[in-house]
């Protein structure tokens, strides 16, 4: 047989290449490309016969499949409703976020609700993880415990004790003796992804995977391993902040962009029913620079506090310094009101902040982020009871965004009586709210500042 071919796979992509290079042609990253052993020698070529498959039609009725629900309401809603039998689930999140807590919690919770339950540990020893339990009074829990890294024991020992639900942590750490490189390359974490997911199918087991993540927040490995599962959630949080916010970014069996905040305390992690009430506890009086913008997680309406500084810079080049929001977007938004308003923020540093630690990605904090700006820039407050949504096009114009309805109501229940939006294609209950509609973002800035 004739020797296989050496093959060069990049670390953050994934992308096989034939030969070395310093950049990947795929992602465009540099000095990622390492050389790995290949998993397997196939047979030479020839013609493959195979036996015909069953198949069906798209009208074809289905039960949906039954789900496992662990009474952790913000878990339960992330994962879609509960737990699916079978299903893969990868976690990611920065170090000493609260990963393993969470899923310890999670784990109890779960086993405590009828399922049989096992959580292997590749990081810890069984005496750490106990610690942890007993903090977070969680030893009567029917958990069974292990600390292995060989997943050759590891996939023997769940064929043999058959759990609903396996807790792997972490990915990063398992070895597969099959496969010829360290554990943590590219090599054993997508073999051992792979050997997980294919055992929970065949087998009907529930298998929750942790990752860990690069500097830039994206789960370590290659990219192949995140469509291997069924859901990828991560786990979010600032370390000066108590508040921790697990977010679906994938999931086969519910809603992505679906949001479950929780907040870290001595005993562990607490469910955060009302979010918006916790973002905003530490809401003083309206100062200029500071707008509540009602958006959308998921299938939830979340209000969060956008704050602005506007000074003078010293610098040729003046700052801009973003934190929770897209910086890219704070670039548009002042180009459109320097280009569409006349409003420049030359020779000014910006300084944008979404309060609690909160992230927010969507479009409609455009007209929110441009009220904060110019807030800040003209020292003018807008009203406490206010609320701000709507998403800015390059010709200023304000565009509709989904589900306003559902804003304004949660709006209404935190004591907000009024909104500054878009216009609207069609008439909706207020609720009671007082929509001031907006076609443009000339006449916000002319109407509630008398700017321009």
């Amino acid at each position: 047989m004739a020797k296989a071919s050496p093959q060069f796979t990049c670390t953050a992509c994934g992308a096989t290449h034939r030969k070395w290079a310093g950049q990947c042609d795929a992602c465009g990253g540099w000095n990622t490309i390492v050389e790995e052993a290949p998993l397997s020698v196939g047979p030479g070529a020839r013609a493959l016969k195979g036996k015909t498959i069953a198949l069906g039609s798209l009208a074809d009725a289905e039960a949906p499949p039954p789900r496992q629900r662990s009474g952790m309401e913000e878990l339960d809603r992330v994962l879609g409703g509960g737990l699916v039998a079978a299903s893969a689930i990868l976690v990611g999140g920065d170090p000493g976020i609260g990963k393993s807590t969470l899923l310890l919690q999670a784990t109890a919770a779960f086993a405590r609700a009828g399922a049989r339950c096992m959580y292997i540990s590749g990081e810890e020893a069984a005496a750490q993880v106990r610690l942890r339990a007993a903090r977070l009074g969680l030893s009567d829990a029917p958990v069974q415990l292990g600390a292995e890294t060989h997943l050759r024991d590891i996939l023997t020992t769940l064929d043999a004790e058959r759990p609903d639900l396996v807790v792997i942590d972490s990915i990063q750490t398992m070895w597969l003796d099959t496969v010829d490189s360290a554990p943590g390359s590219v090599a054993q974490v997508r073999a051992a992804a792979h050997e997980l997911v294919s055992f929970a199918k065949r087998r009907g087991v529930s298998v929750i995977i942790v990752g860990h993540v690069t500097k830039e927040g994206q789960i370590a490995g290659p990219r192949v391993v995140e469509h291997m599962v069924d859901t990828v959630l991560y786990f979010e949080g600032e370390r000066g902040h108590q508040f921790r916010i697990l977010r679906a970014v994938k999931n086969r069996f519910g809603p992505a962009d679906e949001i479950g905040v929780f907040e870290m305390t001595g005993t562990g992690l607490s469910e955060v029913a009302n979010p918006s009430a916790l973002f905003l506890s530490e809401r003083g009086t309206p100062a200029p620079g500071s707008v509540v913008f009602a958006g959308m997680e998921g299938t939830r309406p979340v209000l969060t506090e956008i704050q602005a500084l506007v000074a003078p810079s010293p610098l040729g080049t003046p700052r801009r310094t973003v934190v929770g929001l897209d910086s890219a977007r704070l670039s548009t938004v002042l180009a459109v009101l320097e280009a569409r308003c006349g409003i420049p923020f030359a020779g000014m540093d910006v300084f944008l902040n979404v309060a609690g630690g909160m992230r927010v990605m969507e479009p409609a904090a455009d007209l929110a982020l441009a009220c904060a700006l110019l807030s800040a820039r003209e020292d003018h407050a807008l009203p406490p009871e206010t609320v701000v949504f709507g998403e800015i096009s390059l010709s200023g114009a304000l565009r509709p965004v989904v589900q306003t309805e559902n804003r304004l109501k949660e709006a209404q229940k935190l004591g907000f009586s009024a909104a500054i939006g878009p216009s609207l294609a069609k008439p909706i209950d207020m609720g009671g709210m007082r929509l001031n509609q907006m076609p443009d973002l000339a006449q916000v800035v002319g109407q509630v500042f008398g700017a321009g």
